[in-house]
C-alpha cells in the first residue's frame, strides 16, 4: 500500500494551484509517466477521467472521479482499473503574500501483488518527482 503525504508552501494563489491540478487534460504535457488523459464528463464540481500511466514496459489505464471544491480541495476516488483502491486529496489554503499551502495525500493499492511490489520500491521518489512537476508547471504558467 504505497502512501505519501506532503505539505508545501508555494508562491502562487490557492486559485492558481487549484486550477492547475484540476486541468487534467494537460497532465501528459508536464507530468512524468502520464502518457494520456481523457475526460469522460466535466461539471462544475466533478470530473470523470481516465489516465494512462506508463514507465518502461509498464502501462496501465484507470478511471477516477475527481470532486472539486472551488479553490480549496480536490479529491480523487478510484472507479475502475488495476487498483484495489485510490485515495488522493489536494488541499489548498490561501496565505498572505500571494502564497498558498498545499496539503497533498495519496494512498493506493494495486490488485496485482507484482505491480504492488514494483511500485513500492520507488514510490516515495516518484511522488516527490510528481509534486516537483506540478511546481515547475506553476512556475511556467504563473511566473512566465
Amino acid at each position: 500500500m504505497p502512501r505519501h503525504a506532503e505539505k508545501r508552501i508555494v508562491p502562487y494563489t490557492a486559485q492558481q494551484m487549484f486550477e492547475l491540478v484540476a486541468d487534467i487534460e494537460k497532465y501528459p504535457t508536464f507530468l512524468p509517466w502520464c502518457l494520456a488523459a481523457r475526460i469522460h464528463t466535466r461539471q462544475d464540481d466533478e470530473i470523470l477521467a481516465d489516465l494512462i500511466i506508463g514507465y518502461k514496459i509498464f502501462k496501465e489505464s484507470f478511471t477516477s472521479r475527481v470532486a472539486l471544491e472551488k479553490f480549496s480541495c480536490i479529491e480523487v476516488t478510484y472507479q475502475n482499473g488495476p487498483l484495489k483502491y485510490l485515495n488522493n486529496c489536494w488541499k489548498f489554503k490561501e496565505l498572505e503574500g500571494h502564497c498558498c499551502e498545499i496539503d497533498f495525500y495519496v494512498d493506493f493499492s494495486f490488485k496485482s501483488s507484482f505491480f504492488e511490489s514494483a511500485i513500492t520500491m520507488f514510490f516515495s521518489q516518484a511522488a516527490h518527482v510528481m509534486i516537483k512537476a506540478f511546481e515547475e508547471r506553476a512556475c511556467k504558467l504563473y511566473r512566465g
